[in-house]
Order: C-alpha cells, then structure tokens, then sequence
C-alpha cells in the first residue's frame, strides 16, 4: 500500500474561493472593456484596446494563484505527524510535527493551536482560515482522534 493512502490531506481550497471569484471580475471587465470599444455604435470612440490588458494580466494572475491554493496542501495528516505547509516555497520551508510532540490542541473556528506540554507553554498556532469551513470540521476530528487513540490507555 502507497504513503499516501495513509494521509489526510488539506488544501487551501478555503483561499482559493475568493481568487477565483476576484479573476471571473476581472474577466468580465477585459470582456466589457473589449465589448465597449468595438461595438457597432460607439464609432471607435471606445476606450483603447490597450486597457483590456490590465485587468486580462490581473485575470491571469488571480487564476495561476487560486488553482496553486486548490492544488497543493496547507496540512497533511501522515503516520509520522502532522507536515504544515507555507504558501510560498513550501518544499523548503515544510514543517513536520512528529504526534509525541503534541501533548494536546485547543481549537476554535479560525485557529488551531497545538501544545507540546502540560503547562501549554509551548507549540504551535495555526489558522484554519485557509480551509474551507467543512474541512476544519474534518480536521478537527482526525486530529482529536488520532490523539486520543495515541494515549495510553490504564488497564
């Protein structure tokens, strides 16, 4: 069996929503901008074509970087931990996070928090707000599980 059937995976489908919104704006304006310089009864009087580019350039960037976000991982449950991955150059900036560092998580809607001692002075915050709301439901659950399911239990 693959590594990979053993991992959860998140993505920042969350972030991706709002770019892809932002680049069908900005299309629609390249289409406008288009629309209104050659139509029938304007006599060319129209805006330049030359301005359709603007926000043609901002529908292009807007795309490349919400399909990067529903692509590639934000966090990914594996075997050994949890891997935390930044947006930008996230293969060298990857973090792992073995599960007997974590000694428990405190989670709210917007953010995560793991601790790795009893006195909670330690760990890591992370924002949830990169995954769409049903996933941070999910997340919240595989991580509580697997959590508990590392404790020993007293037999």
């Amino acid at each position: 069996m693959s590594a990979s059937a053993k991992e959860i995976r998140f993505t920042r489908a969350g972030q991706a929503a709002p770019l892809w919104v932002g680049a069908a704006i900005c299309l629609t304006a390249t289409l406008a901008l288009l629309f209104i310089r050659w139509m029938p009864d304007s006599d060319g009087l129209g805006p330049p074509a030359v301005w359709a580019l603007l926000p043609a350039v901002l529908t292009w960037i807007l795309a490349k970087l919400a399909i990067h976000c529903t692509r590639h991982a934000y966090l990914i449950l594996t075997p050994l931990g949890l891997e935390i991955f930044p947006l930008w150059t996230p293969a060298a900036r990857m973090q792992l996070i073995a599960w007997q560092q974590i000694d428990a998580l405190d989670a709210t809607d917007s953010r995560l928090t793991l601790h790795f001692n009893r006195e909670q002075s330690s760990g890591v915050h992370l924002t949830l707000r990169p995954l769409r709301r049903d996933q941070r439901v999910l997340l919240k659950a595989a991580l509580a599980g697997r959590l508990q399911s590392a404790e020993p239990s007293n037999c």
